[in-house]
């Protein structure tokens, strides 16, 4: 699909208008420029340059080890391959929990460095101040609910998170807590559908799905899931486009074979 170069840039104000007229938005991952330019031109609402680098990018376990400068370089290598989409740039752990200066700091440091549009940042009201203060600063923050990958020791399981009536409850409320902090969007994380239903339909904010059914305002994937890139993460709510890894083990195989019987390079390809 060609994107109309007359269609402007996307800005929070977009995706609340998005919200209201009941169109869809769509949200993918990227940590680097060739492919930030590729989903940019592709016409995608929201990049985000995820801590999930520290899974996918840097072969961690978890989305704990990546650093706040870490986040910071991938952030410059997506934003420079950006002329429409909304970036938005995950604040990683230990870079603004329990401290809302810290978390202030480290949110305009990701808008000074980067050129990014927003930040995002795990967690309900225990984050309510922080946030405020970071929308206080001009900064636009989208907040993250239901499975925090930043808390997985705290939980113990990547399992969908509120199926139970008193963290249903307490997602209900931090929800509308974060939409009263400020923020101008909420990703809602493997969470019940219906309960994501119910939260979508409470708030003024648009909210992003992952895992969370289709009644969420949005949806986002991790690019090396969607694209297959990554075969061996599959969960249920994971639709895969590509399967990226079998294509590319074959294009490289035959380029092994080519210059091991001498065929490349041929005539053509030589000076």
């Amino acid at each position: 699909m060609s994107v109309n170069k007359e269609i402007k840039k996307i800005t929070t104000n977009t995706l609340q208008k998005m919200k209201t007229a009941g169109e869809k938005i769509s949200m993918i991952t990227a940590y680097d420029f060739s492919f930030a330019q590729i989903f940019d031109k592709s016409g995608i609402d929201i990049i985000l340059v995820g801590d999930s680098a520290s899974n996918v990018m840097a072969g961690h376990e978890t989305t704990l080890p990546i650093t706040l400068d870490q986040m910071i370089y991938h952030a410059q290598s997506v934003v420079r391959g950006v002329s429409r989409s909304l970036v938005v740039v995950d604040l990683p752990f230990g870079s603004y929990q329990g401290n809302s200066r810290e978390a202030l700091n480290s949110a305009i440091k990701v808008m000074k460095e980067t050129g990014g549009h927003a930040i995002k940042l795990e967690g309900g009201e225990h984050e309510a101040e922080s946030i405020k203060r970071i929308v206080n600063s001009g900064v636009p923050v989208m907040g993250h609910l239901g499975l925090t990958p930043q808390s997985i020791y705290k939980f113990g399981t990547y399992t969908v998170r509120a199926k139970e009536e008193i963290e249903a409850e307490q997602l209900k409320k931090d929800a509308l807590l974060l939409q009263e902090a400020g923020c101008f969007a909420l990703v809602l994380e493997k969470i019940p559908a219906k309960l994501a239903a119910e939260v979508s339909i409470s708030l003024r904010i648009p909210t992003i799905g992952i895992g969370a059914g289709g009644a969420c305002d949005g949806q986002v994937l991790v690019m090396h899931d969607m694209l297959g890139i990554n075969t061996a993460f599959k969960p249920r709510f994971l639709r895969q486009y590509l399967n990226m890894s079998e294509q590319i083990t074959g294009a490289v195989q035959q380029y092994i074979k080519d210059v091991k019987e001498g065929d490349f390079p041929n005539e053509e390809e030589q000076y």
